[in-house]
């Protein structure tokens, strides 16, 4: 017997097919032509191949953004994710101070980055700034303007004050569909604290753990509003990450084809990357099942 399908369920995805089009895959592609060519204006374009891609390969300036990226990454993941477990594990379970906790701990979350950088860039001045004054006061030689490690540990301490919010509420919700059956066993058993946090909450966290991992990953690598407003990526380059170069170049120079085919090779880090946590994740999941 043949049956009859019912087709019109795609008249309501159309929409959405047509509005992903329109702000996804035709700049895409926009970037991707711009990317083999070359602009001397008046939309006049000449065919360069893969010059572009070869620039940007062997380029210095964009290795040490690199370098200086994967850095800036690896330091905030390896503060903000421990940061995150100590702060969720700390919490209260439940009650009106669970409540206040919750609230209380997302209000960061809740901050524009272009606000954020804004903060944080009159909080840090010597002059006005409440944190650079105090410093001044007992005596730091603290200058986040003119000192490049300053300039870090401002952008680096910033960006914690931001998005630990984010690692501890994930942490939170794992540690929230814990039975409380398994803390009984537990205490039956006499299990010291590191063994609970071993062998239950931590395992029992893994999946939203990935998941927070990848946010902070892809947001911490793509970067840019906070510290172009704290530092402008100074002093000299010591702050100019992979977007603020990109940016620089696109905008500030106007190289439009060497700033596509960045974009592009950009786009496939952060594209390659995920796609490896996100293999990890169903990886983790497949032997949770069994």
């Amino acid at each position: 017997m043949n049956r009859t399908v019912n087709q019109k369920a795609w008249f309501l995805v159309l929409p959405v097919l047509v509005l992903v089009a329109f702000s996804a895959v035709i700049p895409l592609m926009t970037v991707v032509n711009y990317s083999v060519q070359d602009s001397f204006g008046n939309n006049q374009f000449f065919w360069a191949g893969l010059e572009w891609f070869e620039e940007i390969l062997t380029s210095e300036r964009v290795h040490n953004a690199l370098g200086r990226q994967i850095v800036f990454s690896a330091i905030i993941l390896a503060i903000e994710v421990p940061l995150g477990i100590l702060v969720a594990l700390s919490m209260p379970k439940r009650g009106f101070w669970a409540s206040l906790s919750l609230v209380l701990i997302a209000l960061p979350l809740l901050i524009p980055w272009n606000v954020v950088g804004t903060i944080w860039q009159i909080f840090g001045r010597v002059d006005i700034g409440l944190l650079g004054w105090t410093l001044r006061n007992l005596g730091v030689d603290y200058n986040y303007t003119q000192n490049a490690l300053d300039a870090w540990i401002t952008v680096i301490v910033m960006d914690v004050w931001h998005w630990t919010s984010l690692v501890a509420l994930l942490a939170y919700a794992g540690l929230q569909s814990i039975p409380e059956a398994y803390y009984q066993a537990a205490k039956i058993d006499q299990a010291s604290r590191w063994s609970v946090f071993r062998y239950i909450e931590l395992p029992k966290m893994q999946g939203v753990l990935l998941i927070a991992i990848l946010l902070r990953f892809m947001d911490s690598f793509m970067i840019y509003t906070e510290p172009f407003v704290v530092t402008g990526g100074g002093p000299g380059n010591a702050t100019t990450f992979l977007s603020i170069d990109l940016v620089k170049m696109a905008l500030g120079q106007f190289d439009l084809g060497p700033a596509a085919a960045f974009s592009l090779m950009y786009f496939l880090v952060i594209l390659l990357i995920s796609w490896v946590f996100y293999t990890v994740m169903v990886n983790l999941d497949r032997r949770g099942e069994r």
